[in-house]
């Protein structure tokens, strides 16, 4: 049973940035034929915009791990968890950052969260992964262990 989900799709202006490259298509094919770069135009938004919307990676917590893109570990494996956002956010991921940790960050995502890895066969301290909501993956995290 999942006790969490979250997609975790690019923010709308992505798609915005994505966008200029229908002006700018059509400006440099205008001279050769304008019908042609608006149809190129359409062509290289679609391309751009779809493997975005299509890849984007998903956190999935059921009652026996945690999947992070295609990352996964068993909760019996989770110690203590955090969020931070923020400038707090900013340090995890920056003069805070232990090298040997597992990072799966996304720049048009600010929070992130903590979860240090109990496993004694795994070299990896913790992991530190973005997310959008990070007090509510932080209490079903939490939740769980206290189920056991």
């Amino acid at each position: 049973m999942t006790t969490f989900r979250e997609v975790l799709r690019p923010s709308w202006w992505m798609y915005v940035i994505a966008a200029f490259m229908i002006p700018t298509t059509i400006l440099v094919m205008a001279p050769i034929d304008f019908t042609l770069g608006v149809i190129l135009s359409i062509v290289i938004y679609a391309a751009i915009v779809i493997p975005m919307f299509a890849t984007s990676p998903t956190i999935t917590l059921t009652e026996t791990e945690l999947r992070v893109g295609k990352a996964h570990i068993n909760r019996e494996f989770i110690g203590s968890v955090s969020a931070y956002s923020g400038n707090y956010a900013v340090a995890a991921r920056g003069p805070e950052l232990d090298a040997r940790a597992w990072i799966f960050l996304r720049g048009w995502v600010n929070p992130v969260v903590r979860v240090d890895i109990t496993d004694p066969n795994d070299p990896t301290p913790y992991w530190l992964f973005s997310t959008r909501k990070p007090e509510e993956l932080v209490a079903a995290l939490r939740s769980g262990r206290d189920k056991k």
